[in-house]
């Protein structure tokens, strides 16, 4: 069939005949394309009765009209989406020259000093101290701390103060001032996030991007200036001054406060001089620098809990992009003063990496999100416009930085420990002041409690991948929240609209997540998350609720929450609200967050807010020769010569070895009469998070786990018990031998001995894409893996190429004899690390009937290349 998509007046039919639409026709066409790009034959039909207009066009003639006009709107957007990406394009292309042209002026830079080196070191005697050059790391950073003369906090000082910060900060940004290299892992291109830099080799941490966004540079100033807006870490930003100059920019002293990561290190704060104005060339600057007594400028004397950080020249330079939207440059460059932490945690304050993704990135990924929020619809999952999903999850962030940090001016003081410090508990008799709660808020529920209670522990976890760890938290809810506090302890706090009984009860079922939001890159999402079969009991009579836990911008709906009596358990629905964000194994440095908050089922914009959760926050290979084996208590590794800190001779630390710090905070309303019995429910709580958190760290960690480092215990189920038997009756059946040396005749025993088995036994399911069902746990060992993570492994990915295409030729024999041997080879851990294995044997498993149940793999002399 020949067609025109050129316009929508006409069209040509299979015998050549073109066809002339009117232009009212035209119109009531367009009108039902609207309501139905692609009717049905009988809906064409339908619409000629409908339609006098139409009524002389044949429903072929409708049919072929469809048709082009569905080819117009395929070329339509087409067109417009590379429009888009060549305006992408010319702007990155643009800014690849300019940092083409700031690298061949750091690479002359470099030839001249490598010169001036050369010719001094041959010219004159070597000095005791040779001051007369600087190397390469330390070659133009002269100029960035200058002999300031003395100043005053006139206007006049300031803006001395200020010009001579923007001069720096636009060496920074677009000049050599500091030498900057790739960050690991980023790559430009029309899809990322930008150009990303880090510094190499000068004071403090630094970190550059360069990228274009869908926005007027108008906007982008006023966004990056709201810094708590979409930095998780400001606590706050106080203006105190703003003075005008006459050159029609602003200079403003600011008060800055950020929260400490984890409960280990203290929240810093910046006393800061920021300097807004607009270049000859219409490009906007924002730059900022911290203000200190040796420029005897206007001071801010120390406040309590915070320590004073310094940052140094920092900035935005926005230029407008031809076509719409701005280029942008941003700097942080900060002294994060290392020294105030324990000397486990201070990579985290002497990495540029860090500083890159946790302020940098961050703030391009904000704008990049508002102008993909500005260019699409509105509306997004369940009605909810992203600026309010964006304050859902800014507000289970921060109450959860609140908690974890616990300030005096929020009202929270601490408790007395039981004789032991590992968990911290603060209380809060004042709750009305916490960000994003709402205690008056009342929509189903009696407002019952007047305080909230948190506690808080961090631990140490060695050789777990952190982004490994947490998918396991969100997919896994059970294993963690299954603990030793049962209904009646959960039932001594009395529920209000912010406690969080889902994390309490001891019986917590199957998990639904429900998606919400996500950000561009599904660096963070925002569920809902519903929970099956969960239980709650009180004292009173049954008072079923619905609950909403907030998680990182993920919803998450529980099913199964209710109130009963002490001798009725009925299982109601229950809904969380969950923030996620740090899954991505390959970005580096980015802690993972779980953070969760229960709601009404209601979901109102300004339901009440009460986070928890937990933040994984990965370290550089450190000092301390901790075994990888454990997960330790941060606190006893802390100490030094610690008597309870033994480890095997037998495990040393490996070089490359992954550390990171887990820090979980825990937030309950409860009424202030029963404030010590809540104490004593909420440590008996996190102390069990703990031992969960640690048996699931042991389980997931690369190393060799041991005999009985499984989640579950193996034996117990009667499944378990009849695919041993099955799996040792086919062996003997299509092998002759007996798989087992020595097992009694029950299955108890045929099943323990077939765990223990030191070959790798794992069953596979007979579907078009084999997942594992069972293994030993020599077999889990192998794959590095659990029993409850196992079925997300499928067959193919432990094989390399070789592996499966011979596997591949393998399957029909296996399938029409029952059995195949493998020549050895390699193979893949969950992990991902090369396994080598001496031999194979596959066969299949008959069940009861003689039917094919599964397929059974066993891996002989396996081990860790």
């Amino acid at each position: 069939m020949a067609m025109s998509c050129k316009d929508g007046k006409g069209g040509m039919m299979d015998n050549g005949k073109y066809v002339r639409y009117t232009p009212e026709q035209v119109e009531a066409l367009e009108r039902l394309y609207h309501e139905c790009p692609k009717p049905s034959s009988i809906r064409r039909q339908q619409l000629i009765r409908e339609c006098p207009i139409l009524s002389n066009i044949e429903p072929k003639q409708i049919k072929v009209w469809f048709q082009n006009r569905r080819c117009r709107e395929k070329q339509r957007k087409e067109a417009s989406r590379l429009q888009a990406v060549n305006r992408k394009l010319t702007a990155m292309n643009k800014l690849l020259m300019e940092e083409n042209d700031r690298l061949q002026k750091q690479v002359s830079q470099l030839v001249y000093e490598n010169g001036y080196f050369r010719q001094h070191t041959q010219n004159t005697a070597l000095p005791t101290k040779d001051t007369s050059c600087e190397s390469v790391v330390t070659s133009g950073q002269h100029h960035l701390t200058p002999q300031h003369p003395p100043r005053d906090a006139s206007p006049a000082g300031l803006l001395s103060i200020a010009e001579e910060t923007l001069t720096e900060f636009l060496s920074k940004a677009t000049g050599t001032a500091v030498e900057w290299v790739q960050m690991p892992g980023m790559k430009p291109g029309p899809d990322s996030i930008g150009i990303v830099a880090i510094s190499h080799g000068c004071t403090g941490v630094a970190a550059r991007a360069c990228g274009l966004v869908g926005l007027e540079p108008t906007r982008v100033v006023e966004i990056l200036k709201d810094r708590p807006s979409w930095f998780r870490d400001c606590r706050a930003v106080d203006v105190l001054n703003v003075l005008p100059t006459a050159n029609g920019g602003t200079i403003e002293l600011l008060y800055m406060q950020l929260y400490a990561p984890t409960t280990l290190a203290p929240a810093r704060d910046f006393w800061l001089l920021r300097y807004t104005s607009v270049m000859e060339d219409g490009s906007l600057v924002v730059c900022e620098r911290s203000l200190s007594n040796i420029q005897n400028g206007p001071s801010m004397p120390p406040v309590q809990n915070f320590v004073r950080a310094e940052m140094l020249p920092s900035g935005y330079l926005i230029r407008p992009c031809e076509g719409g939207g701005s280029i942008i440059h941003i700097v942080d460059h900060m002294n994060l003063e290392a020294w105030s932490v324990p000397e486990v945690l201070r990579p985290l304050y002497e990495s540029s990496t860090v500083l890159a993704q946790k302020t940098t990135m961050t703030a391009l990924r904000q704008l990049r999100q508002i102008a993909q929020e500005v260019s699409h619809s509105n509306v997004t999952n369940w009605g909810r416009r992203p600026a309010t999903l964006r304050a859902f999850s800014q507000r289970l962030s921060r109450g959860f930085n609140e908690a974890l940090n616990g300030f005096t001016d929020e009202g929270w003081s601490m408790m007395a420990n039981d004789g032991m410090d590992d968990v911290t508990i603060l209380v809060n008799s004042s709750p009305e002041k916490l960000m994003g709660l709402n205690l008056s808020f009342a929509n189903g529920f009696t407002s019952v409690s007047n305080a909230v209670l948190c506690a808080k522990a961090s631990m140490l976890l060695q050789n777990v991948p952190p982004a490994i760890l947490l998918r396991f938290l969100r997919e896994h809810r059970s294993e963690w929240a299954d603990n030793s506090i049962d209904a009646y302890s959960a039932a001594a706090v009395k529920v209000g609209p912010c406690s969080f009984p889902g994390s309490r009860v001891p019986n917590i079922g199957g998990q639904v997540i429900l998606p919400l939001a996500h950000s561009i890159e599904h660096e963070e999402l925002l569920e809902v998350i519903k929970l099956e079969g969960v239980g709650h009991c009180t004292e009173d009579t049954m008072m079923p609720r619905d609950m909403f836990l907030l998680q990182l911008l993920e919803v998450i709906k529980l099913e199964g929450v209710g109130h009963c009596t002490e001798d009725t358990m009925m299982p109601r629905d229950m809904f969380l609200l969950q923030l996620c964000s740090g899954m991505d194994e390959n970005a580096i440095g980015t802690c993972a967050e779980l953070i969760f908050a229960p709601i009404d089922a209601s979901f109102a914009d300004d339901a009440p807010l009460l986070p928890s959760g937990f933040r994984i926050i990965p370290l550089d290979s450190g000092k301390e020769a901790s075994s990888p084996n454990r997960t330790l208590d941060l606190a006893s590794a802390l100490e030094i010569g610690s008597a309870g800190n033994k480890t095997s001779n037998d495990h040393n630390v490996m070089s490359g070895s992954t550390r990171s710090v887990m820090t979980i905070a825990f937030e309950y309303a409860f009424e202030i009469h029963m404030q010590d019995s809540v104490a004593s429910m909420a440590r008996q709580y996190v102390r069990s998070i703990i031992s969960a958190v640690q048996r699931v760290a042991l389980a997931l960690s690369p190393s060799h786990l041991s005999a009985h480092g499984g989640l579950r215990p193996p034996l117990g189920t009667p499944e378990a018990h009849t695919l041993a038997r099955w799996i040792c009756h086919s062996y003997r059946c299509y092998l002759g031998v007996e798989l087992l040396k020595s097992s009694g005749e029950g299955s108890d025993s045929i099943l323990k001995t077939l765990w223990h088995h030191s070959d790798a036994i794992m069953c596979c399911s007979l579907k078009a894409l084999p997942v594992f069902t069972f293994a030993n746990q020599a077999g889990l060992d192998m794959l590095e893996t659990t029993l409850v993570a196992l079925q997300d492994i499928t067959l193919e990915k432990i094989f390399d190429d070789h592996g499966r295409k011979n596997l591949c030729s393998e399957f029909p024999l296996i399938m029409q004899q029952g059995f195949a041997c493998l020549q050895g080879g390699i193979c893949l851990s969950s992990m991902g690390r090369p396994v080598s294995y001496e031999r194979a044997v596959a066969w299949k498993v008959l069940n009861e009937e003689e039917n094919p149940h599964c397929i059974c793999f066993m891996f002989i002399n396996w081990s860790f290349v």
